[in-house]
């Protein structure tokens, strides 16, 4: 978290990072450890948003160059 303002990345808010920051892992302002249960479903939860991402890439790439 840039400047350490409760801003999150880019100004886009908490929670909008990769949880590298001194608020993430579970530490800092009252959050507590994981358990492995609710660690492995978090990471879950972060795979399938990044696949959709990558889903959602290649469709448009593959729009751009069908537009050639």
């Amino acid at each position: 978290m840039p400047r350490f303002d409760g801003t999150g990345p880019g100004g886009c808010g908490p929670r909008t990072g990769r949880g590298f920051g001194p608020c993430g892992c579970g530490v800092g302002h009252g959050r507590r450890f994981f358990t492995k249960k609710e660690e492995s479903e978090l990471l879950q939860e972060e795979i399938d948003e990044i696949e959709k991402e990558l889903e959602a890439a290649k469709e448009r790439m593959s729009e751009i160059k069908g537009q050639k």
